[in-house]
């Protein structure tokens, strides 16, 4: 059985607390795993969690500020230490090569598996396969930072009603989804679109374009809420968002399902987040990430 759901690793901001570790997210996706930005004591993390080395198909940076990347040292080792299996392949600002090398080979160890580099420069698709296309685009931080979208394939559904009020079985379904038509029968006529899932992920950053378009029509969305709107200011000066605006980008976009996270160690009450969101006008699915929790995609509409 397939599953697609978010593993939060870790929710802190720049500095951990006593029940918050520093970022790290795995998106099971189907038969693979995204881990996206990767913070210190991320190995643990995994853990705790149920997480696997060999559960690594990829793993996403968005920019290299230690509480997104310090854990990547450890990752990467234990991928090699635990013999995955299958190429890894690794996604982060191409003007961050010499931070990634410096933590790739931070000390001793053996590679036993293969590390494929791409590094992102520009905005756009960044690789495809059966399952979804993933994309990134660049967003407003003091250094070079960008948020990646994963977009499922549009599919069609068969009807099987339809088929049977045209006589069409067996074999000849195969037939007519591959060829498009069979004995004057269109594919439309006895099937329906199904819309791709999508997912994006948002870390630090300003209000941008890059935000607008990672997130909109996203089944999920998980992103940066740094700061309570009171400090909206403190938030623009430092190139993060705060809950008011992760929840008004969540209604433009036509968000599902609202994952906010990256809280600052400066609030006690998670809860404030959950209400400056919905005051915003988001009233979908919302949830306030804490560490080792599981947060399924939405099932399809």
């Amino acid at each position: 059985m397939s599953v697609r759901e978010l593993v939060v690793l870790g929710t802190a901001s720049q500095v951990p607390t006593r029940h918050r570790n520093h970022n790290g997210y795995l998106l099971r996706w189907d038969g693979q795993g995204l881990l996206f930005d990767p913070g210190e004591g991320t190995q643990r993390q995994m853990l705790r969690a149920g997480v696997a080395a060999h559960d690594l198909n990829r793993i996403c940076i968005t920019h290299f500020h230690g509480d997104h990347s310090l854990g990547l040292a450890g990752v990467i080792q234990r991928i090699n230490l635990d013999r995955v299996p299958h190429p890894v392949t690794a996604h982060f600002p191409a003007s961050g090569q010499h931070f990634f090398e410096r933590l790739r080979y931070a000390t001793a160890y053996r590679e036993t598996v293969r590390l494929v580099e791409r590094p992102v420069a520009a905005d756009g698709e960044l690789d495809r396969c059966a399952a979804y296309v993933l994309e990134a685009r660049r967003l407003s931080h003091p250094v070079e930072s960008y948020g990646y979208r994963l977009v499922e394939p549009d599919a069609r559904r068969m009807l099987p009603e339809r088929l049977a009020e045209h006589g069409i079985t067996g074999p000849d379904v195969g037939r007519l989804q591959r060829e498009g038509e069979l004995n004057g029968v269109t594919l439309d006529e006895v099937s329906e679109r199904r819309p791709g899932q999508r997912f994006a992920f948002v870390m630090d950053t300003r209000m941008c374009e890059g935000v607008e378009a990672l997130a909109q029509g996203v089944d999920m969305l998980a992103i940066e809420s740094t700061f309570l709107d009171d400090d909206a200011q403190l938030a623009a000066d430092h190139g993060h968002l705060t809950a008011g605006q992760a929840g008004a980008v969540a209604v433009r976009a036509g968000v599902r399902h609202l994952v906010l996270t990256h809280f600052s160690q400066r609030y006690d009450d998670p809860a404030e987040f959950a209400r400056q969101a919905r005051a915003a006008g988001y009233d979908g699915e919302l949830t306030i990430a804490k560490d080792l929790m599981r947060v399924p995609v939405p099932k399809r509409r």
